[in-house]
């Protein structure tokens, strides 16, 4: 069965090259400043795709070196794995699918809405206890201070694409009416009254948007960008992963009966 075995421990070996965009994944999230400030996909996505390396590493070992504990260890345990991952992917899509961007009179960036976004997302954000850590987080940045310096006049901003967290925490809602003096500075707000987020806007450059529900919802409109990316990834290596553990199984299944039929023919069974 040697050879059965190389072929075994090489389709494991493909396994661990998979884990690696995993983890790739989970650590891109974890570099991006609205998902550092909210700390909920990129710690699972990381931790799982260490699982899978070390099970795949496993099942390199106990193929290379015939135990055959360690490769049943291995099928069982990448099974868990897979579907571990399965009802990541479900679930990130599932969370994700909904809230999207809205365009404003005679602005080129969208606007934002929480209550266009999942429940399960609104929750992360809604508790002033959470919201107060990550706005300070987000205030903490340099996200605001890089539209001051890149554009001078009003034409310029409302024409630009400025990133949803951007457009929700740097400046206040269009429908408020406030007169442009720069991307973070505006005045003379037509009508306060009608929306909390009028009210909330601050000129102070350590408070600005941050506590306004437009925030919260750029920050999800990032988040979801960001969770999409993510999961696509996850997509394309899960299946990869499958069609792996299914060769690896059939491989698997195929030396068992190749041994236990030689042994048959020496006159052991």
């Amino acid at each position: 069965m040697p050879l059965s075995n190389n072929v075994i421990g090489t389709i494991n070996f493909l396994a661990v090259l998979l884990s690696i965009p995993i983890i790739g994944a989970g650590i891109w999230l974890a570099s991006e400043p609205d998902n550092s400030c909210l700390k909920l996909l990129q710690w699972p996505v990381i931790i799982l795709g260490i699982l899978i390396l070390v099970v795949a590493l496993a099942g390199v070992v106990g193929a290379f070196w015939r135990i055959t504990w360690l490769l049943f260890f291995y099928l069982v345990t990448m099974l868990i794995l897979i579907i571990l991952l399965t009802s990541l992917v479900v679930f990130i899509y599932m969370v994700t699918n909904k809230g999207s961007g809205h365009l404003a009179p005679s602005r080129n960036y969208l606007e934002y809405r929480l209550k266009d976004y999942s429940g399960w997302l609104r929750r992360r954000v809604q508790s002033s206890y959470k919201w107060d850590r990550i706005r300070n987080c987000l205030a903490s940045t340099s996200m605001c201070a890089q539209l001051n310096q890149s554009y001078h006049s009003a034409q310029d901003f409302f024409n630009a694409r400025i990133s949803p967290i951007q457009s929700g925490c740097c400046k206040p809602p269009t429908k408020c009416g406030f007169t442009f003096v720069n991307p973070t500075y505006w005045i003379s707000p037509i009508n306060t009254a009608i929306d909390m987020d009028c009210l909330l806007w601050s000129n102070d450059q350590t408070q600005l948007c941050y506590a306004c529900d437009s925030c919260k919802a750029g920050l999800l409109a990032n988040l979801k960008k960001d969770w999409r990316r993510a999961n696509l990834i996850l997509v394309i290596t899960l299946v990869a992963l499958i069609c792996v553990y299914l060769i690896g199984w059939c491989a698997f299944r195929n030396a068992k009966t190749e041994e236990l039929f030689r042994r048959y023919k020496q006159g052991y069974v």
